[in-house]
């Protein structure tokens, strides 16, 4: 096995945390958030009407219409209330809701 020059080492010595810092900010800051980011998407463009779903600042509802950008909820008895898509938070029986 060929020997390690001494400038190698240093250079390794010099690079080698900053590449294990940036190993491990990917796997444990920026891998679990894109994948969240991923599901959150894909709920949001798999909703439809009759699902029941939670909205920014906790209004439940059940959807009774939707577009691209615009979900209309029925929160009560003759209560609609518009809401971008986006603000969707969750499904209602969701198991992570508790």
């Amino acid at each position: 096995m060929p020997e390690l020059s001494q400038e190698m080492m240093q250079t390794l010595a010099a690079y080698g945390p900053i590449v294990l810092m940036a190993l491990v900010f990917y796997f444990i800051l920026y891998r679990p958030q894109k994948k969240q980011q991923q599901q959150r998407a894909e709920m949001l463009n798999n909703l439809k009407k009759g699902d029941r779903v939670i909205a920014a600042g906790g209004m439940y509802g059940t959807i009774i219409a939707l577009d691209a950008k615009k979900v209309t909820l029925k929160v009560s008895e003759k209560v609609e209330i518009d809401f971008l898509r986006s603000a969707i938070q969750s499904y209602q029986n969701d198991p992570k809701n508790g």
